[in-house]
């Protein structure tokens, strides 16, 4: 595997307006040739989505699905730059998609930047404890290898769309800000199960010692 330095990543950035994580990762994918990498980018539309990454998105719809005959439920806000866009079926067909995949994949967050460092400061010390011994730069590669995949399982946007896994959702919002034009971003969302145990509920109902 190319060894991928931040420099390229930089320079890949600069030219297409991709997130550093895509741009990483297209250079990964393609040894670090920057042109293919360009191309890659383009292909998936994250290219294009990039350059509309920073348009302003306040329109959009607040969505409902009910799962398993009312066992899970799931709310989610999607925003796009216009009203227009907002009714369009294309963007509806969208909304749909990703609350079904919140339903069945369980994201807990939208993105990284939710996830408590504290969680993933205890993660790495775990994966770090699990290859101990070995050199310090192999740990580092080990431990931020099963980081990127623990953001995989927590963070809906890194997750594999259950329609489609060589695609993340991240992969597939891209595609449809390049196909409508307008920047797309999924504010929040909230997913509900029935029975699941709420914070300070397993606490507040241990009866108390006499």
């Amino acid at each position: 595997m190319a060894d991928i330095s931040p420099a390229l990543v930089k320079e890949l950035r600069e030219k297409t307006n991709a997130g550093m994580m895509d741009c990483k990762k297209a250079l990964t994918e393609t040894a670090g040739d920057l042109v293919k990498a360009e191309e890659y980018l383009r292909k998936k539309g994250i290219a294009s989505a990039g350059k509309k990454a920073s348009r302003v998105a306040k329109e959009g719809i607040v969505a409902s699905y009910i799962h398993l005959q009312g066992k899970v439920g799931v709310l989610v806000e999607i925003n796009c730059e216009t009203d227009f866009v907002a009714k369009n079926e294309i963007f509806r067909e969208f909304v749909k998609d990703i609350t079904l995949h919140i339903a069945a994949a369980s994201p807990l967050y939208v993105s990284r930047d939710q996830v408590p460092g504290t969680l993933i400061e205890t993660e790495r010390r775990i994966y770090a404890a699990q290859v101990v011994g070995k050199p310090e730069n192999i740990v580092e590669k080990i431990v931020d290898g099963k980081i990127d995949k623990f953001y995989g399982t927590l963070c809906l946007l890194e997750q594999a769309f259950i329609k489609n896994p060589d695609l993340t959702i991240k992969d597939y919002v891209n595609s449809k800000i390049a196909e409508l034009g307008e920047n797309i971003v999924i504010r929040r969302f909230t997913r509900y199960m029935v029975g699941e145990e709420l914070s300070g509920e397993a606490q507040a109902e241990t009866p108390a010692e006499a």
